[in-house]
């Protein structure tokens, strides 16, 4: 199995530079070597291609939601790379680049495995429509629309269909909802652990409540990791930081359990903006999450193949 990268740098969904100097920043910091030294075969897939634009055309398409064209052309080129990838029997490693990269990488996913589950670790619920979005970005908009609500452009990225089914979804750490987010929450058939749950709880029974959750019942699980999920003090240079967050040691629990799971097909790492970090801080973490998660995958694959 190849570890495939594939940049997106992508930050019109986020309407905010910066994170589209993502993909060229980690590959600047060697991530290619750095996956290497675990014993993978790398390929570098290239960037996906975004189509160029300009801030008085932001609402060219739709007028709520911002840069509607860019976004969805971009994730079909994404969806289809990360099809290919886990067809061939790679694992696709997405670094974004802004959040709405999910849509790509959800619809891929999904025409390679059709039970797929998706666990997004964010501290905002990426639930919002073009009607419930004080923004207007698309950022805030790819999970609700990979279970098939919202705008027809965004819920059929890539095909023309719903690409998971609601309660395949487990959402970890939000703390920064939108009063819209909050009601589609309620009456969600998805579980959602916020971070005040997460406090209670404690870091190591999410998890257990997340494995068992998913436990004979997805063929393989997409995991979305936003940085700004961990606690802005730890790590500042993402576009919408947020304060009282998971730390980095949650994180990196949450992440090598998924691997080590077995069950993890594919690896978004999004919202690393080079322009807003301070002193590499975010992309030192990133690269720690993304060496330490990639070291216990193959262990999980092992586990999987001989159980």
């Amino acid at each position: 199995m190849k570890i495939n990268l594939i940049g997106v740098p992508l930050h019109l969904g986020a309407d905010k530079f910066g994170c589209n100097l993502a993909p060229k920043t980690y590959r600047e910091a060697n991530i290619v070597n750095l996956i290497e030294s675990l014993g993978f075969e790398v390929f570098d897939c290239g960037d996906v291609n975004v189509l160029e634009t300009d801030e008085k055309r932001k609402y060219e398409h739709h007028p709520n939601l911002k840069y509607l064209h860019e976004v969805v052309d971009a994730n079909n080129k994404l969806a289809q790379k990360v099809y290919e990838s886990i067809s061939n029997g790679n694992f696709p490693l997405i670094l974004g680049g802004d959040h709405s990269l999910g849509l790509g990488s959800i619809a891929g996913a999904s025409k390679s495995i059709k039970n797929l589950g998706v666990v997004w670790i964010d501290a905002h619920g990426d639930i919002n429509t073009d009607i419930t979005s004080p923004t207007g970005n698309i950022h805030g908009m790819p999970l609700a629309a990979s279970f098939g609500i919202g705008h027809e452009a965004l819920v059929n990225v890539y095909e023309n269909r719903v690409k998971i089914k609601e309660e395949n979804v487990f959402h970890i750490a939000g703390r920064d909802l939108d009063e819209g987010e909050v009601e589609l929450i309620k009456g969600s058939k998805g579980q959602f652990y916020t971070m005040d749950k997460v406090k209670k709880l404690g870091i190591k029974n999410v998890v257990k409540d997340m494995l068992n959750y998913f436990k004979n019942k997805v063929d393989a699980i997409h995991v979305s990791f936003d940085l700004d999920s961990i606690d802005s003090l730890f790590a500042p240079g993402t576009g919408t930081p947020v304060k009282d967050g998971l730390s980095v040691e949650d994180a990196k629990y949450i992440l090598e359990s998924l691997a080590l799971s077995g069950m993890m097909c594919s690896l978004d790492i999004v919202e690393l903006n080079p322009v807003l970090d301070k002193d590499n801080k975010t992309l030192d973490i990133a690269m720690y999450l993304i060496k330490n998660t990639l070291s216990k995958l193959k262990y999980g694959l092992e586990n999987r193949l001989t159980a």
